[in-house]
């Protein structure tokens, strides 16, 4: 037996290494997780079901203690990455879940910061750029907190990962119970939502901003081709760039916006990754403009998606909070008060959908992006908004259940549209999932299993590809990605014509209702 059908053999077949006493150790920050430790299926082991395909992905893309997004282009542990992974993850081990989260949340910066890449200290440097040696992490990012004893980037990624951890609990309870796994992670991720709130309101109206277009995960999307033209690129002979070993330049960010993404990221370090303030001026877009030019090396940008992201993630440490026997009333206040700012300030009525807001300028970017369709996730949306956001994303602009088979992630009809070409125009799974999730949230159970139809047959014709051509489904990028195999096993997992509790107060998926395994 491989290690990929021990991974999702019966329970009858491995009753014998099933745990039956006690609770597992918890794994050290380099200490190997067996998976078949704590394993199960609920269809079967032929090696062509979908399951075991998407399950032999996530085996040969796991390092022992995290899973890599892919072995060539993505060699170490990316953060929003971890977090859809752990989702998927759930289904076949829920300790090995855990382990994902932990493993990431073992590199926090002291200021609550959960940093975008964690590095395996055993791949080469020249393997991905930018490398440990670029960001400096233990010297440049000591006033911040960052870890000694493991090398991190500076920046972050969108905070997902409470709502990933409440998920995972909620798999198999009986087990995070007897390790602790909320207990310990809890105060890690109310730092993270702290430093956030807190360090990162750039442009004053309660929302989070990002200082770089990586730490919004839709790293060269057009909606940041005006904040970043104002950055001067970083000299090619600078740096290398390692992802077009791996990947066609025609599918990948172009030369130009790389420099420029270098160019913020090596400012940032040089300031040693302090976060600055902003001197507040209301502009005529009833938005916030930063006079002082320097701050965040010209570039802050409040997305809807990073803050939708982190409203849903407020809501699941309320319920992460009210298992460990607090009443998260605050957070669920929170959450909300958050989704009212999100729609004053990034919401746009006559367009149907949400928009970045470019501090700097104060104005709202007018780029339509799959960013902006990722707040329909939010249980306490507005009914009128997320009716306008349904409309959009089956109108021209985005053409679900028409002209693509699943959601491009710009504007069909936009100046900067390229199928191929990373975020300006291909498809991704998780925002396809994402969304999918957010029709079935605002009661859209048909739209809603109609995409996920979509998300299933897409990932298994192109072998779990990294993204597709939103017509064809023509895969791009990588093949094996984790976090595509990761959300089919939750797809997998989740009957179609299913919705979600009242509210969203299992954030977000009656299927998730207690008791563990189904």
């Amino acid at each position: 037996m491989d290690r990929t059908t021990q991974l999702t053999a019966r329970p009858t077949e491995l009753a014998g290494s099933l745990r039956t006493t006690g609770s597992p150790p918890r794994p050290g920050p380099r200490e190997t997780v067996r998976p078949e430790r704590d394993v199960y299926d609920p269809v079967g082991t032929a090696t062509g079901k979908p399951h075991v395909r998407a399950a032999r992905v996530l085996e040969d893309n796991w390092t022992g203690t995290s899973t890599v997004p892919s072995r060539g282009l993505y060699p170490h542990q990316w953060s929003w990455d971890s977090a859809f992974i752990a989702i998927g993850l759930r289904h076949l081990s829920p300790l090995r879940a855990q382990t994902e989260l932990e493993t990431l949340l073992d590199a926090q910066w002291a200021d609550g910061r959960v940093p975008h890449i964690v590095f395996n200290p055993s791949v080469p440097l020249d393997a991905y750029f930018p490398s440990p040696d670029f960001w400096r992490s233990s010297t440049a990012g000591r006033a911040a907190g960052a870890p000694r004893t493991v090398q991190t980037s500076g920046i972050v990624q969108p905070p997902v990962h409470a709502l990933a951890a409440w998920l995972v609990h909620r798999a198999d309870p009986g087990l995070s119970r007897a390790r602790g796994f909320l207990s310990r992670v809890y105060p890690r991720l109310a730092a993270w939502h702290r430093y956030l709130l807190h360090r990162r309101d750039l442009g004053g109206g309660g929302l989070a901003s990002v200082v770089h277009p990586w730490e919004q995960g839709m790293d060269n999307s057009p909606a940041w081709d005006a904040p970043l033209s104002r950055i001067a690129p970083a000299p090619a002979r600078s740096f290398r760039r390692a992802d077009l070993d791996h990947g066609a330049p025609e599918d990948r960010p172009t030369d130009l916006d790389y420099g420029r993404y270098v160019r913020l990221a090596a400012d940032y370090r040089d300031r040693g990754y302090a976060d600055g303030g902003v001197t507040r001026r209301t502009s005529v877009d009833g938005g916030f403009a930063v006079e002082d030019p320097s701050v965040d090396g010209g570039f802050a940008v409040e997305d809807p998606s990073f803050n939708a992201l982190l409203i849903a993630s407020e809501h699941a440490l309320a319920r992460i909070a009210h298992e460990l026997g607090a009443t998260g009333t605050a957070r669920h206040a929170r959450a909300e008060r958050l989704t009212a700012a999100l729609v004053d300030r990034l919401w746009d009525p006559a367009e149907g959908l949400f928009f970045c807001r470019d501090v700097r300028g104060g104005a709202l970017v007018p780029e339509r992006t799959v960013s902006g369709l990722i707040p329909l996730l939010l249980p306490a949306l507005p009914r009128d908004v997320a009716a306008a956001l349904v409309r959009t994303l089956h109108g021209p602009h985005f053409g679900l259940g028409g002209a693509t088979r699943l959601v491009p992630s710009y504007d069909l009809l936009g100046g900067a549209f390229d199928p191929h070409r990373y975020w300006r125009g291909p498809a991704w799974f998780n925002t396809g999932w994402l969304v999918e999730r957010g029709l079935r949230t605002h009661g859209e159970r048909a739209r809603a299993d109609a995409l996920r139809t979509e998300l299933l047959r897409t990932a298994l014709a192109t072998d779990f590809a990294e993204y597709v051509d939103p017509y064809t489904g023509e895969a791009c990028g990588t093949l094996g990605f984790s976090w595509t195999a990761a959300l089919t096993l939750d797809l997998l997992h989740r009957r179609p014509g299913h919705g979600v509790s009242p509210g969203g107060a299992d954030t977000f998926d009656s299927s998730d209702k207690g008791g563990g395994r189904r």
